[in-house]
């Protein structure tokens, strides 16, 4: 399955570095999301990226969008992930990739990396913006521009 723009987001249910259940129900349809698909907590490129939507968090939330990192790390790895660079916004761990397959997000590097993949969703549960590049801060910058737009 490939998520393209306009489809509507697939429900999903996954644990957040809290220990949490993170239902999308609960936000899809409610709120601007931004979620994103990253390889590895602590290498440094999803290090890097993680910064940066903390860095620029508070344009998230006055924009009106969750933020939300998704990876097939363990919640424990989250919560140290988390912990150690003051990240502000869930962190879910999709060990088994079943979200990253309804979602279509496809292994970069000639398959050998977790693909890097940002998605921008609209309040209605829509998605407006895919972003898919191994540089990951212009995710960043993109989702920002996406959700100015939409304002």
């Amino acid at each position: 399955m490939n998520i393209t723009i306009g489809d509507t987001i697939p429900d999903f249910t996954l644990t957040d570095q809290n220990g949490n259940e993170f239902d999308s129900s609960s936000v899809k349809g409610k709120k601007n999301l931004v979620i994103y698909f990253y390889p590895k907590n602590f290498t440094p490129g999803c290090t890097k990226e993680a910064c940066s939507f903390r860095d620029s968090y508070e344009d998230f939330k006055a924009l009106g969008a969750t933020v939300i990192g998704i990876s097939a790390d363990s919640e424990k790895s989250h919560e140290r992930f988390a912990k150690k660079y003051n990240l502000p916004f869930i962190l879910l761990s999709d060990a088994t990739g079943k979200v990253k397959r309804k979602f279509g997000v496809k292994n970069d590097l000639f398959g050998l990396l977790p693909g890097r993949e940002t998605y921008v969703v609209g309040k209605d549960g829509k998605v407006l913006y895919i972003f898919n590049s191994m540089n990951a801060t212009r995710h960043i910058k993109k989702a920002l521009e996406v959700l100015k737009e939409t304002k």
